[in-house]
């Protein structure tokens, strides 16, 4: 999950974010591309057991990484216990914070304050700002018969609705 914080530290330094700036700096730090050019440039890429996206939006690009996933049980669709892949999901996101905290990117985040919005849309979450950009890292299902996942997702401000972030669904790999 290094790498997550690796990414994050070097998009920084990007005004404006692009995502053809965003795609260079996975491609330079080894990231694998995932076949899906778009906008002209790559919007998958892949590194360990991590998933990152660039998804353009709202006139600006978002930054979406996957830590941490448990999906359905193939058979029923479901899950057999919720409740356990929720605390599941938290434990890997405690577990995945300190790589933030302890980035070279944690001095220059200033903590958020959640929203209504966060908690219809996060299981928990923490939200970070830098400059104009929002950094939220939580664990989301964003329907019954979808998966946990723990992401990472970095984007401008302005492009997020009141503070808030919307976390798409899981693009294919």
């Amino acid at each position: 999950m290094a790498a997550v914080a690796e990414i994050l530290e070097s998009v920084r330094r990007l005004v404006p974010l692009t995502g053809e700036g965003v795609a260079a700096e996975f491609a330079a730090q080894g990231w694998e591309a995932g076949g899906r050019p778009r906008n002209g440039f790559e919007t998958s890429w892949a590194k360990d057991d991590v998933r990152g996206w660039i998804h353009p939006y709202r006139g600006g690009v978002r930054v979406e990484f996957t830590v941490w996933l448990r999906d359905v049980d193939e058979e029923t669709g479901c899950f057999e216990d919720l409740e356990a892949v929720y605390g599941e999901g938290e434990r890997a996101l405690t577990g995945f914070l300190p790589e933030i905290e302890s980035s070279a990117l944690a001095a220059h985040l200033i903590e958020a304050e959640g929203t209504p919005d966060d908690a219809d849309e996060f299981i928990p979450c923490r939200k970070w700002i830098l400059d104009d950009r929002l950094l939220v890292t939580g664990v989301v299902q964003e329907d019954t018969d979808l998966p946990v996942r723990v992401v990472v997702a970095w984007e401008e401000r302005s492009s997020a609705s009141a503070g808030a972030l919307s976390i798409g669904p899981v693009p294919d790999p």
